[in-house]
């Protein structure tokens, strides 16, 4: 069993490389270091996954059972890349611009963010790519079969089902580790991209050298290997033109509609002039892949015995040579085939399942839709784990069922044939702006409906789901009905037939109901600016019917993004908006960016009823309408600077009405200052004065007496002393005479300062801190750093409401800034007091504050003298404040 053992000892070596490439590749792209990655090479090599096992194994296959056919699977995808890359780069710009995550995604979006449609497409994809799983999988078991019988120390090759399984089970793992990483609409899955880069130069390596054996090494050379194919049944040139057309057609549609190409031509594209690349030399990675099939197919007629399997020729071929070293090439060429295939496949059809079946079942099972307590982000990473392994699953289970029998192409052909009922749905899509979402359900529901019943369910044999007596006499004795002979028309080859019938029905269908129904408003607005992509790809969507609410929005974004990531972009978006802090004006613009992001983790009819739940139902704006109505163009024009001009005067009548109540907010603070600076001045003094006119005017006070009214003399002068101190400090502060005294220290030392100053350690307030992330050298006023660290403490003491009080201390670095976050598990500061408690004399509780109101404006000034800032953090539970310095102050991580 030497060469078997040699064989899984080789291909287990082989997925560990495999794992090293996809390891390092992740951490370059996460260290920005990663621009070999975004190389059109890369992408071109990529887009292999094309070539699976069935042109690896099965062209050779097709040639031998078939002749000069098999070339169909390769001309549809090159008349694409010449002839069409112009409608490719249409698709890749809508991609980019929609932030789209699938063809489900696509398609849904482009018809009115249709969730139901998106539904209906996952499901198509689902059991569409279920076959073609199969067959990978079908192709690496026969590969095991074909060394074990060579091996003659093999009795008999275990159970192939056995076989399947695992590598089902290995292939669902890689892409698990390698394919649900993370979240980030603008990451790429570029360990997977690079593994399967460097699979499509093994596989075509593998091909090329059994080819170049089988020419020179047992064909004499090129003029006898030509004059063998010329004596052969291949070599003759046997065009049947229905058939042919029939397979050009699909597998051209299956370049486009397949869940998996889709994936590496729009998801993972990077620069859309990569294309220009891709449309010659991915035709000429087909043309190479095809070179030595007609001569391996001939070869492997005249050397194997009758009744082998064609589908194996590449591998049983070196094998009955002796080459053992090339066969084993040639099984990791086939075995690249498959796992690319699966392994990308699955990582498309899980992106499908999560975003547009689980996310919105599991929002509406929840009832508080997007603002739930959770992590959404886990709940998504988790459904497309579990996707991953369902698809896997199916794929086994179509397998185990079908027998395992079938032509490597004819399984291939099946699947083709399932997904290309998205085509008529995609190109109108993308061409007509007449095109309807009822058009699109009614023509994939027909389609669909007719490959399953003339294709997809009598592959599985007779008497498995269809019985051999509706198959011959059709249901009810309707003979017109036959699966394989609709409305009476006999004799075309089953892939013919069905091709013909569904993909008309479809179409036809698509195009009627289109015609009959009219498109909603939002249905509009997005055929126009797919249609007009490159006029129209950045009008922003209206909003209207509800309050802004940017907290609950950034509450939602923080669950899907993750906190940093949602921070930085409100953080951006506010700064873009002039404004301070972390929510900006949920304008247009604003909420179309933040829409377009969460597409990228939930898809674009999950993300847009998220933003719809909380800012209510969406309008169509002046913008969308002109986009729309090219007829009144002129108008609309007109119509749209007043209405830009109205939103403007809108938004700056909000913004003044703003203000105008922060004044009058800060002229009741300040009168409230007034009197209460008035109150803590008056009673202080009153106390020192009344109790030193005792010690003045009284006799014979015992030395208790004088030693009990001194310490209330001396304490009401401290707080007296106390306020006067802060007066000062702040206007010192304010006028910039401030002198700082630049030490050097460790965070975690003057964190632990402050939370012995002020007595935390003692008190009921439990603090939670990493030590690890702490241990940063610090240049800066330590001093005056660890006043503002005191306050910030002491007010969580005093105002965190808990039952159990606690301040969680976090310590990060972020786009070159130390950051320290204080948040602490209360109920937080109101959203209305959130603007003023910077300001100079705010107290958010008269009951509770016990001060004049100075503190958090003097940390203020502190974190801008030192060259930093803090700034309340909204959407954190409790009450949360952000110190920031930059990372100049921090010299090196100990």
């Amino acid at each position: 069993m030497a060469t078997l053992n040699i064989l899984v000892a080789v291909c287990l070596s082989y997925v560990a490389l495999l794992f090293a490439v996809a390891f390092l590749a992740e951490r370059a792209a996460l260290r920005g270091r990663g621009g070999w990655l975004r190389s059109p090479i890369v992408y071109t090599l990529s887009l292999s996954i094309y070539c699976t096992a069935w042109t690896f194994y099965g062209a050779v296959g097709y040639a031998a059972r078939s002749g000069l056919e098999y070339l169909t699977i390769y001309i549809g995808p090159t008349l694409v890349m010449i002839g069409w890359w112009w409608g490719l780069r249409k698709m890749v710009r809508i991609g980019r611009t929609q932030r789209i995550t699938s063809i489900a995604d696509l398609i849904s979006s482009r018809y009115g963010k249709s969730n139901l449609l998106a539904v209906c497409v996952t499901c198509v994809a689902v059991i569409g790519t279920t076959p073609y799983i199969a067959l990978q999988l079908q192709s690496v078991t026969l590969s095991f079969a074909s060394f074990a019988q060579s091996d003659p120390q093999v009795m008999q090759f275990a159970d192939s089902k056995i076989t399947a399984l695992w590598v089902a089970v290995g292939l669902a793992l890689f892409t698990v580790l390698f394919g649900t990483r993370n979240l980030d609409a603008n990451e790429r899955h570029h360990g997977v991209v690079m593994a399967i880069a460097l699979e499509a130069v093994v596989k075509l390596f593998a091909l090329l050298a059994v080819g170049v054996f089988v020419v020179w090494g047992v064909g004499g050379g090129v003029s006898q290997t030509l004059a063998r194919i010329d004596a052969s049944d291949i070599g003759q040139w046997q065009v049947q033109g229905g058939r042919w057309t029939a397979l050009i057609f699909l597998s051209a549609a299956a370049f486009l509609t397949l869940p998996r190409m889709f994936q590496v031509l729009v998801v993972e594209n990077e620069d859309e002039n990569h294309l220009r690349t891709a449309s010659w030399a991915f035709p000429t990675y087909l043309m190479l892949m095809s070179l030595f099939v007609v001569p391996i197919a001939v070869m492997g007629l005249e050397l194997m015995p009758e009744g082998a399997n064609p589908d194996q020729f590449v591998l049983t071929v070196p094998l009955s040579q002796g080459q053992d070293g090339l066969a084993m090439l040639s099984f990791l060429g086939g075995f690249s085939s498959a796992t690319s295939m699966v392994i990308v496949a699955a990582i498309a059809l899980s992106t499908m399942v999560s975003n547009h079946v689980v996310m919105p079942i599991w929002l509406g099972l929840t009832g508080g839709g997007a603002m739930i307590s959770g992590d959404v982000r886990h709940v998504v990473l988790l459904a497309r784990r579990l996707s991953i392994a369902g698809v896997l699953a199916l794929g086994y289970s179509y397998y185990r069922f079908s027998g395992g029998g079938e032509a490597l192409a004819a399984i291939g052909l099946i699947s083709f044939a399932g997904v290309a009922q998205f085509l008529p749905a995609l190109l109108g899509g993308i061409f007509w702006r007449g095109a309807t979402r009822i058009g699109a359900l009614a023509g994939l529901g027909v389609g669909f409906s007719v490959w399953v019943y003339s294709l997809f369910l009598p592959s599985f044999g007779a008497d498995v789901f269809l019985s051999t007596g509706l198959m011959q006499q059709g249901p009810m004795g309707l003979g017109w009905l036959r699966p394989q002979a609709l409305f009476g028309i006999a004799g075309l080859d089953p892939v013919v037939h069905a091709v013909l019938w569904s993909m008309s029905l479809n179409a036809g269908t698509f195009i009627l109901m289109s015609l009959l129904s009219f498109p909603e408003p939002l249905e509009r607005l997005q055929g126009a600016q797919f249609v007009n992509v490159f006029q129209h790809s950045g009008n922003p969507q209206g909003w209207s019917g509800g309050v802004a609410q940017s907290e609950d929005l950034m509450v939602m974004a923080q669950r899907i993004l993750g906190p940093v990531e949602a921070q930085s972009l409100f953080q951006r978006e506010a700064e873009a908006q002039g404004l301070v802090g972390y929510l900006p004006e949920p304008t247009p613009d604003f909420l179309q960016t933040l829409e377009r992001e969460l597409s990228g983790s939930v898809g674009a009819a999950t993300a847009h009823a998220m933003v719809a739940q909380i800012m209510g139902r969406a309008t169509v704006s002046v913008e969308d309408l002109l986009a729309v109505a090219d007829e009144t163009a002129q108008m609309m024009e007109y119509s749209s600077q007043l209405e830009v001009k109205s939103t403007e005067l809108t938004r700056t009548a909000r913004q003044l009405r703003a203000a105008n109540e922060k004044l009058t907010q800060l002229s009741v603070q300040k009168d409230a200052f007034l009197s209460q600076i008035s109150h803590e001045l008056r009673t202080p003094m009153t106390s020192i004065r009344a109790f030193s006119e005792i010690l003045r005017d009284a006799d014979g006070l015992s030395e208790a007496e004088l030693t009990k009214y001194a310490s209330i003399i001396h304490s009401e002068a401290i707080r007296l002393t106390r306020l006067l101190d802060d007066l000062l400090d702040l206007s010192v502060l304010e006028n910039g005479q401030v002198s700082l005294n630049i030490q050097r220290g460790v965070l975690s030392e003057v964190l632990d300062h402050a939370a012995s100053a002020t007595g935390a350690e003692s008190s009921s307030l439990r603090i939670i801190r990493k030590r690890g992330s702490e241990a940063v050298q610090m240049q800066t006023d330590l001093d005056r750093l660890s006043q503002v660290f005191i306050n910030l403490i002491a007010n969580a003491q005093k105002y965190c409401d808990a039952d159990r009080p606690e301040l969680t201390i976090r310590v990060l670095e972020r786009d070159g800034y130390l950051i320290i976050d204080f948040v602490d598990n209360g109920t937080g500061i109101p959203s209305q007091a959130q603007g003023l408690i910077f300001e100079k004399f705010s107290r958010v509780s008269d009951q509770k504050a016990g001060g004049a109101g100075l503190g958090l404006a003097i940390c203020r000034e502190i974190m801008a003298r030192l060259g930093g800032a803090i700034t309340y953090l909204p959407g954190q539970g409790g009450a949360a404040f952000r110190v920031s310095l930059p990372m100049k102050v921090s010299l090196a991580a100990q």
